[in-house]
């Protein structure tokens, strides 16, 4: 099972500047929140950022270890503008929305 400390560290491997906060989503090791807060976010649009995480988790995810992986990548500036972040696909009442995108099943 995945942990929250080890989704930290690989975080930190490809946005090393960053402040990382991992949720454990459903305390099962494989619905993650995270936030990524780093000033060299400043000017980069939200999917280059998020891009990079998750080529780098895309293995992760295919060997399903990984199933949800909630990315907030943000500045500072919008990290103290929006400290509620964390989207759950599977949450009753929700406050953000997201997108949450199922593999196909193969047969």
């Amino acid at each position: 099972m995945v942990t929250t400390d080890w989704m930290k560290q690989e975080v930190l491997k490809v946005v090393p500047d960053a402040s990382v906060e991992v949720s454990d989503l459903h305390g099962t090791g494989d619905h993650f929140h995270v936030r990524i807060i780093s000033q060299s976010y400043d000017g980069v649009l939200p999917l280059q950022r998020q891009k990079p995480i998750l080529n780098h988790f895309k293995r992760y995810i295919a060997e399903n270890t990984v199933h949800a992986l909630d990315l907030k990548c943000m500045t500072p500036k919008q990290a103290e503008d929006f400290t509620n972040t964390a989207f759950d696909p599977h949450g009753q009442e929700q406050e953000f929305y997201g997108v949450h995108i199922r593999r196909p099943v193969r047969d």
